[in-house]
């Protein structure tokens, strides 16, 4: 097993990334969000802020501000990540969950969601909110039987598609 600082991560361990991690987050977050661009035909054009694009500056201005991303890997290398921001003492927001596609169904971004709400906890807040494609269901679906519940549907002018947002009560209740 390696340090901290290794750009893999081994037998599905997570560990929490580094600006050294930036090159291989963007390629991750790219890749596994590709598909749902294609899905719901989403372009540089017409949704710049989507996953599916991406970039170094991203990841760097997340990192800069507090944002943490953890990696997830399997076999040596990289294969999902996902990122928890503070946004105030009561909430965090869960923020790119990516798991490579020939990696999906494997538990991996179930791990990764549980390690992003178990660190929730630890810093003593609340809730931990997300925000979807409100016409992405399937996702909706997963997220729900993990305990998410949607909370809202929301149109930004800036996205050709609604979001819908959802919410894990760290409290149970």
């Amino acid at each position: 097993m390696g340090s901290d600082r290794d750009q893999t991560v081994m037998n599905g361990n997570i560990r929490t990334c580094t600006k050294e991690d930036i090159p291989v987050l963007t390629d991750v977050i790219r890749r596994s969000f590709r598909d749902v661009a294609e899905r719901f035909s989403l372009t540089p054009e017409n949704a710049s802020s989507h996953a599916s694009n991406c970039t170094t500056d991203w990841i760097q201005r997340d990192l800069d501000r507090g944002v943490v991303y953890f990696a997830i890997g399997s076999e040596g290398r990289v294969v999902g990540c996902v990122a928890l921001e503070r946004a105030n003492p009561e909430v965090c927001y869960l923020e790119r969950l990516a798991v490579l596609p020939d990696q999906r169904g494997r538990g991996f971004g179930k791990a990764l969601v549980d390690h992003v709400l178990s660190r929730a906890r630890a810093l003593g807040v609340h809730r931990v909110d997300i925000g979807i494609i409100a016409g992405h269901t399937d996702l909706r679906d997963w997220y729900e039987g993990i305990g998410f519940v949607a909370t809202a549907n929301r149109e930004f002018p800036h996205l050709p598609f609604p979001v819908a947002f959802m919410s894990y009560d760290l409290n149970g209740g």
